[in-house]
């Protein structure tokens, strides 16, 4: 005897659908405060040990505190993502959803309306405790900074979503970190300006959002006003982001292994 399955909606996000997701994703994180615990509070942890880490040379902190302040997010979103979405597959809750009437674009945007919610709180906490909690010193605006946290975050997430269709287990999905932050994190520009770097590498960089969310802290770290090159490092790393989320759509499975 044998069962058929309605197939999910296609075409257009469903406005409704996509907040009911992103309700249930969230009542389901509000009863898991560790999850809560290590989005929220690990990248201001990390900004705190970093500080008294150069507590003799403030200046380096304020050299590579920026650009670490949209790192921070990016890992930790990316870790809990990949990891909160992998065992929604596994548990069986995936395919149950993607039996009804929901299709994969709604599902997909409401993990990451739930997720980029935490994400702005997020980035509003280490932004302001790198600013005004361990005087940050930025040239520019530090609402320019929250912006690109934020990005960072929301590409973070759209990362997560995207690698856990890879990922048959959550010891994978953390396999997946030093393939896919690693490389960013060695080539983004924080440890050597990347026109130092050997041409080739260089070439690689330039092709890795993290290197535009750096370049875009580093903007406001030194720039007074916003910059064409600020505005060019935000459209690229949303752009990244809302295209990972697409791809994180198409490769969306509707049965589990």
């Amino acid at each position: 005897m044998s069962t058929t399955t309605a197939p999910a909606p296609t075409g257009a996000l469903n406005i409704s659908r996509t907040t009911a997701t992103a309700t249930r994703v969230l009542r389901q994180l509000r009863h898991d405060p560790r999850t809560i615990a290590l989005m929220i509070l690990i990248p201001c942890v990390m900004l705190f040990l970093l500080r008294y880490v150069f507590d003799g040379s403030a200046r380096t902190f304020d050299n590579i505190g920026a650009s670490l302040l949209g790192i921070f997010p990016l890992i930790t979103m990316f870790l809990v993502t990949s990891i909160a979405t992998l065992r929604e597959r596994t548990s069986g809750t995936l395919e149950r959803l993607l039996a009804m009437p929901l299709g994969k674009a709604d599902l997909i945007a409401g993990y990451a309306l739930a997720f980029g919610a935490l994400a702005i709180v997020q980035s509003a906490l280490a932004t302001a405790l790198a600013v005004w909690g361990l005087g940050l010193d930025v040239t520019g605006s530090p609402w320019l900074l929250l912006l690109v946290a934020l990005l960072d975050a929301l590409l973070g997430t759209a990362l997560g979503l995207f690698v856990s269709a890879f990922a048959a287990s959550e010891f994978q999905a953390v396999q997946f970190m030093p393939a896919v932050i690693f490389p960013q994190l060695l080539l983004c520009g924080l440890f050597t300006p990347r026109s130092n770097m050997h041409p080739v590498l260089e070439g690689i960089s330039n092709v890795l959002p993290m290197s535009y969310a750096v370049d875009g802290m580093n903007e406001v770290l030194h720039h007074t006003d916003m910059t064409t090159t600020f505005v060019r490092d935000v459209l690229i790393v949303a752009g990244c982001a809302l295209l990972v989320l697409g791809l994180g759509a198409a490769t969306l499975r509707r049965r589990t292994a």
